[in-house]
């Protein structure tokens, strides 16, 4: 990413550090998560142009705390602290960090004591999201106090002549009402220049699959979720019809999901596709299986096998080098490592190809979050429909049938996550709500009336929920309006469906599938 000036994002163990990386993206300038534990020399070879400290959930007094890496604040580069981070440089700088017994958590009031460079242009009085039992007592030496709130005397500070500034709550959150401003304002100060666009992410993106296939063929599995689909446009654009891809229908899709790869996706795209019909072979290696962990195993053996099968008719003509995977930055940074490896077995991630087929893989959105991954799959001309498509587990509607998948079974769940999709979307709340997945209890009836008769039909379950990573969700608020023009379609339209019932959990404790 030599094109794009780089923050680095010290991560002191803290849940927001990919999202403070997040927020730095969208100020339009690349970032990238580095483990506190990294050398300060490791940190200069990326050539950084501004450092984060993040928060974390130790205590600078603890056992073990991560300090500051050393010799980070003789390198001059300018540094911003968070929490944690604010207080560990605050300690290495010759401030006061204090055990105040008095804690603070959620929403509190900022009191802007002067503006300096952070706080230029933003009210006096704020609301911000603290997190934090030490404090700040004193800052280092030239340092000038900035903010503070009814507990915290020092809730910012900053040095702009030696480029160091800190905030002991959470820009990064949405519920710190000008946090985004506070981090954009650092980022000016320190120089970055806002040239993280889509426009030049994908044209880099591009440029690099080029020079990494060079002249050799590259494979792709399409699943018709945004990931790999992005990926494939990115890679079918760097080399053409070098690149084949393959989909495996394997009758678990929603309504509409293979007509949509096999038309409109290559029909934006021009990529060349091989479309394997397994819906049969998937339905009969699922009969009589109702345990969902037994149903993920043989749903991913038997996709395995197909595109095994696909790819050795695929290299009977061509030798194919590389494997194209829509590897995202999350899993880049929750996998531990930001290099990866070249050369590495095909079933790294698809799951079990055989050892004797090995692949370099490409994988173009590895620098991305997903929400960067939906921009830019709309800078590339795909459907809105497809790279705005709710995460779809690789199971597909196998897991969301609790109890034996049968065709019967999966033509009413299909039809009633049909009706949830059009109705959400009709709502305008299709890109409000991180996903919604629509569960058929199919192996519980449920007593009804309908017409003049008396019913004994399945319940189906809606679990709307909003979420930025999947990693928490909290269950969608979808007005009562929507809702019920969604259970009287489902009700009215799917035979043997009399019941709707909404699952309000969150994550934790609940996951978003059922199963």
């Amino acid at each position: 990413m030599s094109e794009f000036d780089t923050v680095l994002v010290v991560d002191f163990g803290a849940q927001y550090a990919q999202l403070i990386a997040r927020r730095v993206r969208e100020c339009h300038v690349y970032s990238e998560i580095v483990p506190s534990s990294m050398p300060v020399e490791e940190m200069m070879a990326k050539n950084p142009k501004a450092i984060i400290l993040s928060g974390g959930p130790s205590s600078v007094y603890a056992d073990g705390a991560p300090p500051v890496p050393h010799g980070l604040f003789a390198t001059g580069v300018p540094t911003f602290g968070i929490c944690y981070g604010f207080q560990a440089m605050a300690q290495a700088l010759g401030g006061e960090v204090a055990r105040t017994g008095v804690a603070e958590y959620g929403g509190t009031a900022l009191d802007v004591l002067q503006e300096g460079v952070i706080f230029a242009g933003l009210p006096s009085a704020q609301t911000v999201w603290m997190s934090h039992g030490d404090s700040v007592a004193a800052a280092p030496e030239g340092f000038a106090v900035t903010a503070s709130t009814g507990q915290t005397p020092v809730a910012a500070f900053e040095h702009p002549e030696r480029g160091l500034y800190g905030v002991q709550f959470h820009p990064e959150v949405l519920h710190s009402e000008h946090g985004q401003a506070v981090l954009r304002h650092f980022l000016e100060a320190a120089g970055c220049r806002p040239s993280w666009t889509m426009l030049n992410i994908v044209e880099d993106s591009v440029e690099a699959v080029r020079r990494q296939v060079g002249d050799g063929h590259a494979i792709c599995a399409l699943s018709g979720g945004v990931d790999s689909a992005v990926a494939a446009a990115i890679v079918q654009r760097a080399i053409g019809d070098r690149l084949t891809c393959v989909f495996v229908d394997h009758g678990l899709l929603r309504k509409g999901e293979a007509e949509q790869v096999e038309r409109d996706f290559v029909a934006v795209t021009g990529v060349k596709l091989r479309v394997v019909d397994a819906a049969d072979r998937f339905i009969k290696a699922l009969e009589g299986v109702t345990d969902p962990e037994e149903k993920r195993k043989i749903i991913g053996r038997e996709f395995i096998r197909v595109f095994e099968d696909e790819q050795r008719a695929i290299m009977a003509d061509k030798p194919v080098e590389f494997l194209v995977q829509g590897t995202l930055y999350p899993d880049v940074v929750e996998s531990g490592g930001g290099t990866g490896t070249a050369n590495i077995k095909s079933h790294h991630n698809v799951g079990g190809l055989p050892d004797d087929l090995r692949f370099t893989l490409v994988e173009p959105l590895r620098a991305l979050f997903k929400d960067e991954v939906r921009r830019a799959g709309e800078e590339l001309g795909l459907p809105a429909a497809m790279v705005w498509r709710q995460p779809f587990p690789g199971p597909g509607l196998g897991i969301r049938i609790v109890g034996e998948v049968t065709r019967e079974r999966l033509e009413l769940l299909r039809e009633a996550d049909a009706i949830a999709r059009e109705e959400l979307s009709r709502a305008g709340l299709d890109r409000q709500i991180w996903q919604c997945p629509v569960v058929l209890l199919a192996d519980v009836r449920s007593v009804g009336v309908q017409g003049d008769g008396r019913t004994y039909g399945h319940p189906v379950v809606l679990r709307p929920v909003t979420s930025e990573d999947a990693m928490t969700a909290d269950w969608a608020k979808v007005p009562f309006d929507v809702l019920s023009r969604i259970s009287t379609r489902i009700t009215n339209e799917v035979r043997e469906v009399n019941r709707v019932v909404l699952d309000v959990t969150s994550k934790p404790p609940g996951t978003i599938e059922w199963e």
